[in-house]
């Protein structure tokens, strides 16, 4: 058995001069968010649900993104909303959010 069900990474990197990366939409931001939203939930933790930072994914011009493990499941998102529904149906309820997907 994992850890954790779900380990989900946020990438925050910030690349130079105007190149797109997930930090251009206040990915860390929105990173603590979801941290402090499972942490609410009482889903966050050994067992349940990790947050954790990423350095570059690799996934620039599709950011801001996010993988979430154990079934490799990328999303891209746009703001708190995006974050609640997958919260909600994928780390709540085991169900992935399609229209969010890569």
């Amino acid at each position: 058995m994992s850890y954790y069900k779900y380990h989900v990474f946020f990438c925050t990197n910030r690349r130079e001069g105007g190149q797109p990366c997930c930090q251009n939409f206040k990915s860390a931001e929105l990173r603590a968010y979801a941290k402090r939203r499972c942490k609410d939930l009482g889903i966050h933790g050994p067992g349940q649900v990790r947050i954790n930072t990423a350095g570059c994914l690799d996934r620039c011009s599709e950011g801001p993104v996010i993988v979430v493990y154990p079934e490799g499941i990328w999303y891209s998102y746009v703001d708190e909303e995006d974050l609640d529904e997958i919260i909600e149906e994928h780390l709540l309820h085991g169900r992935p959010v399609a229209h969010l997907m890569l």
